[in-house]
């Protein structure tokens, strides 16, 4: 029997994990809460590069390596394909399609950090929407902005700024209060495609706000792209 490997963190993820069996892994970064409800292996941390996940491969006899991970996690997915390469192991990727700009919608795009807080400087209350990143530049908030970040996990704020921890999906009604009771002005996002957490482009298009928006890296390699977990799910049950 194939012995797979799902790289994850992600929703799209969990619904593949959740049709794995107790012979397959389930591999978290450590971010996040853990599911303790699946009926495979749930293992947490690193590989150490690509060539450890290499050896991981080799020495749990893996049949399939699954890349379901956030499409921004570029280094994983990088050292996925490469460690698959040398094992010789199929690699498989859910590749989320980017949500794509509609009429009425102000995208600012940026390729980093230092785009961002360029972007940022004629607004004084961001909403961003980027995971932890911002936790490490709660120290660099410009005197004319308060910031509210939001991310998986609670975390202390400064007198600049809050910190929400919220998870998704995430509905229109709920935004447009949260776009109101904190006066947002601008929206900070990366491309992650999906509908748990589209609703607040659709907010700031309704309201007329800019969107900075920071670019997908390329994907790495994969031997099969899968648009959905569903589709994934059905090629692995045709495989098995």
């Amino acid at each position: 029997m194939t012995r797979v490997l799902l790289l994850g963190g992600t929703g799209d993820a969990m619904q593949v994990a959740r049709q794995l069996g107790p012979h397959d892994v389930y591999s978290l970064a450590g971010l996040g809460k853990v599911p303790a409800d699946l009926a495979c292996r749930v293992r947490v941390g690193g590989f150490g590069g690509a060539e450890g996940l290499a050896r991981y491969l080799r020495d749990e006899e893996i049949g399939l390596l699954v890349d379901a991970t956030h499409p921004y996690a570029a280094r994983i997915s990088a050292n996925a394909a490469a460690a698959t390469r040398v094992q010789g192991v199929p690699c498989w990727a859910v590749r989320r399609a980017p949500w794509q700009p509609q009429a009425g919608d102000d995208w600012r795009m940026v390729d980093d950090w230092a785009g961002i807080v360029l972007a940022l400087a004629p607004f004084s209350q961001p909403l961003f929407t980027l995971g932890r990143e911002p936790l490490a530049h709660l120290h660099e908030i410009p005197a004319h902005q308060f910031w509210i970040v939001r991310c998986l996990d609670a975390q202390p704020g400064t007198e600049r700024s809050r910190v929400m921890d919220a998870r998704g999906p995430f509905s229109v009604e709920g935004e447009r209060a949260l776009f109101g009771e904190h006066r947002i002005d601008v929206v900070v996002s990366k491309n992650s495609g999906g509908k748990a957490t589209e609703a607040k482009l659709d907010v700031a298009r309704e309201l007329g706000l800019p969107v900075v928006m920071v670019r997908r890296p390329a994907p790495g390699r994969a031997d099969r792209e899968f648009d959905s977990p569903a589709q994934l799910l059905a090629a692995l049950k045709e495989m098995l």
